[in-house]
Order: structure tokens, then sequence, then C-alpha cells
């Protein structure tokens, strides 16, 4: 059973699945069905972007291209932020997923993450490593 948030008030379509980390939205709502129109049927959208110039080290732009895309809806789905549940008048903390210790396979950049770079920078003739962050919105607080 998947839980929704609706997409927008005026709108009955709920998002069921954000994941901005490997650019997937699924979203559902009922519509009319062709068979019966007084019937309602649950319809189900699963919005893909593929990014095109992904690298396989998304860190590292030195990294070749990124050639195979996975898209499993187990593990698009999964949440691994333990709540809190009572149970027999004691509380409990549990995840609604088993595989949430392996790393998620990004094919961009995570806006809630900090992603950083080294890049070799010529300064007044000396060669110096100097670290960049990829997206300084979510390295920053300000």
């Amino acid at each position: 059973v998947l839980a929704g948030f609706p997409r927008d008030p005026e709108d009955q379509e709920y998002v069921l699945v954000n994941n901005k980390c490997q650019c997937v939205t699924a979203t559902s709502k009922f519509v009319p069905s062709e068979e019966n129109p007084d019937e309602e049927i649950l319809q189900r959208n699963i919005r893909i972007i593929v990014p095109l110039k992904a690298r396989e080290n998304i860190s590292d732009p030195m990294s070749p291209l990124r050639t195979t895309f996975v898209y499993r809806m187990t593990e698009l789905c999964q949440k691994c932020n333990p709540v809190e549940i009572e149970l027999g008048g004691e509380t409990y903390k549990a995840q609604q997923s088993n595989s949430c210790n392996e790393p998620e396979t990004c094919y961009t950049y995570n806006r809630d993450k900090c992603y950083t770079t080294t890049f070799p920078f010529l300064y007044h003739g000396e060669m110096k490593n100097v670290q960049a962050v990829l997206t300084p919105e979510s390295c920053y607080a300000d």
C-alpha cells in the first residue's frame, strides 16, 4: 500500500514517489473507466527523466558518461526513515524497508545533499588542487 500526497489542491492526482536522485515521479488518480463511464479506475503514471549527460561518478566531471539506468519501483518506494509505532503500550522504532544500508545510486544531483569535487587551479604559476562545491544551495546554510 502506498500513501501519497496531492500534487495540487485543485488536482485529484496524488504523488506516490518523487525521487530527485533518480529523476522519477510516480502519481496516481481515479479516472472514468472507458468500459463503464459510471465507474472509476485507478490510473498510475510514472515519469522518468533520463539525464543524458550523467556521469558514472556524478561528483567527478571527468568520469565516463553513464550508459545504464536501472529503475526498480521497490527501491524507489522504500521508506528508510524510522518511525515510532506503539505496540502493546510500548513505543518501537520501525522502518518500512530492509535494504536501506545500501548506497542509493544517483543519476543526477540530489538537491538535498552537498556534492563537491576537486579540480586543478593555476594561480601565479603554481598548480593547486581546489575543492569546488557542485550544489551550493545544499552545502551552505545561507
